[in-house]
């Protein structure tokens, strides 16, 4: 089968095994959580500045139409352009047009995981257009053929030693250069593409609706370099990003820095708005946000900055890493969104995928209850009769027998060990252990010990 759920489950018990993979993980993240607990300790009230971004993203998205238009109107009346895109493809479709029209070849793009979320590189190059990833951790994982690994860090998946033979292979550096080397070789390369690039591609951290501009956040420098060359730059940008003011970006920078990476600030913050001297097109895109938007519950997560924080400590990603999702979107995050994003039925299986241990809620910048959103979700998905005819009969015996004392008492431990080895053995997977169950129950042993009839 290639259905979504049945790829997770695939991938999973392929890669939570592979201590190979597992090292490299925990020897990536490690540095993160130094550095993020480091970048903790210079706010005076960490949860004050959360409680205010969670307040201002609630704000936004009960408003989201009032700011996306009041963006629009003052983007425009700085010279820039805005077209609306309702889904993917129509997206894909103004982007290549627009780039035909300018007779286009080769664009640069800055990171941009809504970029990745239309399959865009794809599709430009379906269409003759070549298309250059210019931070260096998507430029690892454009060489070698991937997708992102992880929201922040791309190529969190690959040691020094992985990078090196790839280049190595593809550019024929040295099989034991080393990162600093490997970075010199990639800043020389990209600067003749950055020059020589006909449009620039960027994502957008956030939109200001109230000076109608874009706010750009890199430690690379490799966002800035892409439009200062082309005479054409398209933002790529979803709905959600918004924010009512310039002002709010003392409070949103910081945390996005933080949570991101551990740092006070990150090395480069543009503010960028249509001009004269170049084409600035916004591209905005819904792709079943407003399904999102439209769920009470969970809207929230529309809050999300993209700061990859709940991937970091989730015990799941830890395991199972970016890739086995199989979607643009990873980890706790990625669970509760993509179900909406892309449909609950092929999807569904991402918000079962979780311990609930609430650490994703407790680290989010913007506050969002990620775990609870997880349930939210799972209780969707029962309700729209998603769950196989083995989860309700399942669900259905256990709400039986657990509701009768006369059933969980039943027999003796043998002919419990049967029903368990017979009915659910399948179910607990091959990589555990059934559980040995006691010859009595507690309420057997309760009336033994104070002799009850």
């Amino acid at each position: 089968m290639n259905d979504p759920s049945s790829i997770f489950n695939k991938k999973a018990e392929q890669i939570a095994f592979d201590e190979t993979h597992r090292a490299k993980i925990k020897h990536n993240i490690g540095q993160y959580e130094k550095a993020f607990e480091d970048g903790k300790l210079r706010y005076a009230n960490l949860e004050l500045a959360r409680q205010r971004a969670a307040n201002v993203k609630y704000k936004t998205l009960s408003q989201l139409d009032k700011y996306l238009v009041e963006f629009e109107i003052n983007f425009t009346n700085n010279g820039g352009k805005l077209v609306w895109a309702r889904h993917a493809e129509e997206a894909v479709e103004l982007i290549v047009k627009l780039l035909k029209t300018e007779k286009v070849k080769k664009v640069v793009k800055s990171k941009s995981m809504t970029s990745e979320e239309i399959k865009l590189n794809e599709q430009l190059e379906k269409n003759g257009i070549q298309a250059v990833e210019t931070d260096l951790g998507e430029f690892i994982v454009q060489q070698a053929g991937e997708k992102p690994y992880h929201i922040v860090t791309p190529a969190m998946h690959k040691s020094k030693e992985d990078v090196a033979a790839l280049y190595h292979e593809k550019f024929n550096t040295a099989a034991d250069s080393t990162p600093g080397e490997i970075t010199a070789y990639t800043r020389q390369l990209l600067r003749d593409e950055f020059q020589l690039a006909d449009a620039a591609i960027t994502g957008a951290n956030f939109l200001l609706a109230d000076v109608g501009a874009i706010a750009l956040t890199e430690n690379e420098g490799n966002g800035l370099m892409s439009i200062a060359f082309p005479k054409l730059h398209i933002v790529l940008v979803g709905i959600e990003k918004i924010l009512p003011s310039i002002d709010d970006l003392d409070l949103f920078w910081p945390l996005l820095a933080t949570h991101g990476t551990g740092q006070v600030m990150t090395a480069y913050n543009t503010i960028v708005s249509g001009t004269e001297s170049k084409k600035m097109v916004v591209v905005l895109l819904d792709n079943g946000r407003s399904n999102l938007l439209a769920k009470k519950r969970q809207r929230q997560a529309l809050s999300c900055i993209r700061c990859g924080a709940c991937l970091n400590v989730c015990p799941v990603y830890k395991n199972i890493g970016g890739h086995t999702y199989d979607t643009t979107y990873t980890g706790p995050i990625g669970a509760v969104i993509t179900p909406h994003l892309k449909g609950m039925k092929a999807y569904k299986h991402l918000s079962f995928a979780s311990t609930l241990c609430g650490h994703c809620t407790e680290v989010c910048p913007v506050k969002i209850p990620l775990h609870q959103m997880l349930l939210l979700n799972r209780e969707e998905a029962v309700k729209e009769g998603l769950t196989s005819s083995g989860e309700r009969f399942m669900m259905k015996t256990a709400t039986q027998v657990l509701q009768s004392r006369r059933a969980t008492d039943f027999a003796g431990s043998t002919a419990k060990s049967l029903v368990m080895k017979y009915f659910f053995s399948k179910t607990w997977g091959s990589r555990r252990t059934m559980p040995k169950l006691a010859k009595k129950s507690f309420s057997q042993l309760w009336k033994e010990k104070h002799k009850l009839q």
